[in-house]
């Protein structure tokens, strides 16, 4: 008996093995279970070949027609330190083409005082450009390179169409290292007065929060179809570091400027001579205006064209609420036809004017409306 034990063993584990190994759902794996998985660490796609998501696609498209009409600019200021040394400064920025021979747009911060302007295009090369003008009040400078063949462009929009809420985005060279970044965002409000370095006001200017960084300044922003509605000119935060507050010059202010240039050669910017504050609802009912409000007048600037109209400053001053307002002078109510609804209102009109252009106010005045034609003026401009 003990000598067939050892046999009875080997039949059993012979018949268990022919067993086992002859069913249709045998798995090596799963009788004896591997101490890793045999397969691949990763995951393919979700999905297969899906294509880009509609907002993708159209931020693709936008880039790809204008990554090539959008350049670097290099400036270099020569500087003296306390030692009456000269030393050279390196500045950086951004610009686009507006002409295929070869005229590009750009704040005029990124050139002002430079003694030398190096424009690179998307392709790598570099050319020395010259200044045409330069507008120190708008922060804009139109520059001419020679690069001896035609040159991609991009369409200037209508940045007067602009509403909170829709899509923006940014191309440009942020800190003059990272040329042909693109940055997405949306209008986040419209009619923005801001404060430069150098204690000019820059009015009615676009805010969105597209990352815009130092060297972004002149690059274009595009709205969803591509076209420029604004030049990148400002952001806010600390240390010059993007917070998401940026903000554009309005693409129609330099629409007009070109235009001018184009014609005379020159650029001369109108000039009114007052000082305006929004009044409307309850405040304009409690100084005892029209209800739909306007620009109340605060200041006329002495033999200005607003002087020679006739238009008439405040008399006194009332506070109301939190407010230190001048009274008893007129409430513009209407600029060429259009409701006066906030200075926006006024410098947008401004902004299409030259100097020596007509400028039709309707105004409020003695309980009574009386309309108003005021000459505008010229404002010497840096060229």
């Amino acid at each position: 008996m003990r000598v067939l034990r050892p046999l009875l063993w080997a039949a059993l584990m012979v018949a268990a093995f022919v067993y086992v190994t002859s069913l249709a759902h045998w798995d090596f794996a799963r009788v004896f279970p591997p101490g890793r998985s045999l397969g691949r660490l990763w995951n393919g796609p979700a999905s297969a070949a899906g294509g880009f998501a509609p907002d993708e696609q159209n931020n693709i498209d936008i880039y790809r027609g204008a990554r090539d009409a959008t350049v670097n600019i290099a400036s270099i200021v020569y500087r003296e330190n306390w030692f009456s040394e000269v030393y050279p400064v390196r500045g950086a920025g951004s610009g686009f083409i507006v002409n295929p021979d070869g005229e590009v747009l750009t704040n005029n911060h990124v050139v002002s005082g430079t003694a030398q302007v190096t424009v690179t295009l998307a392709d790598k090369k570099s050319y020395r450009a010259k200044v045409l003008f330069t507008d120190a009040r708008d922060d804009l400078a139109l520059l001419k390179i020679e690069a001896g063949r035609k040159l991609p462009t991009l369409h200037l929009g209508d940045s007067d169409s602009l509403v909170v809420g829709q899509k923006v985005l940014a191309i440009g060279n942020p800190f003059g290292q990272f040329g042909g970044t693109l940055t997405t965002g949306v209008v986040s409000s419209l009619g923005r007065t801001i404060q430069t370095e150098d204690d000019q006001q820059l009015e009615g200017m676009v805010q969105t929060d597209a990352a815009i960084n130092p060297g972004n300044s002149g690059g274009p922003l595009l709205d969803s179809r591509g076209n420029v509605i604004g030049i990148n000119t400002a952001i806010f935060g600390p240390n010059q570091q993007n917070v998401g507050i940026g903000f554009a010059m309005p693409i129609n202010r330099a629409k007009s400027i070109l235009d001018e240039y184009q014609k005379s050669g020159h650029i001369s910017r109108p000039t009114l001579g007052i000082a305006t504050f929004p009044v409307s609802g309850d405040l304009a009912e409690a100084l005892h205006l029209p209800v739909e409000g306007g620009l109340l007048i605060q200041r006329v600037e002495r033999g200005s064209p607003a002087d020679a109209a006739g238009l008439r400053g405040p008399r006194q001053v009332v506070i109301v609420g939190n407010y230190q307002i001048g009274v008893g002078g007129d409430l513009i109510i209407a600029v060429e036809g259009e409701p006066a609804q906030g200075n926006e209102s006024l410098q947008r009109v401004m902004n299409r004017k030259r100097g020596g252009d007509i400028l039709n106010l309707t105004v409020f005045r003695n309980g009574r409306t009386e309309k108003v034609q005021v000459h505008l003026g010229s404002a010497p401009q840096a060229l």
